[in-house]
């Protein structure tokens, strides 16, 4: 409970930063209707499933790790950007984590994770 409230609000705030449409948030989210979705973003005291609150947590360690490799405009600009590294085939980021859903959130995750440990 204690956690959700501070975790929509990183999220809509990485969304912004990310320059997300609120389509591709909501499939981040695991498919959340408008409805919820709007709801969420006005009032972000709404508890989380754990399933969601997961996600929310991937991505906000996602963008975490984009600012600590990179420059704010490249990590900003990262996940909307081709990327050749076999675990994207070429595709971006943003679309690959979105037709991958959590194991695919995971994956990126753990990706940056290892570029940062070097």
């Amino acid at each position: 409970e204690r956690l959700s409230a501070p975790a929509l609000k990183a999220f809509f705030n990485v969304m912004t930063r990310w320059k997300v449409r609120d389509e591709d948030a909501r499939a981040l989210l695991g498919g959340v209707t408008n409805g919820p979705f709007y709801e969420m973003k006005r009032r972000p005291e709404r508890v989380l499933e754990v399933d969601r609150l997961t996600r929310v947590s991937y991505l906000i360690g996602i963008f975490k790790a984009l600012n600590i490799l990179h420059g704010q405009a490249l990590a900003d600009d990262w996940v909307h950007l081709p990327n050749k590294h076999p675990l994207f085939a070429g595709t971006t980021p943003l679309a690959f984590m979105i037709q991958g859903g959590l194991p695919a959130l995971q994956a990126v995750r753990r990706l940056l994770d290892a570029r940062r440990a070097g």
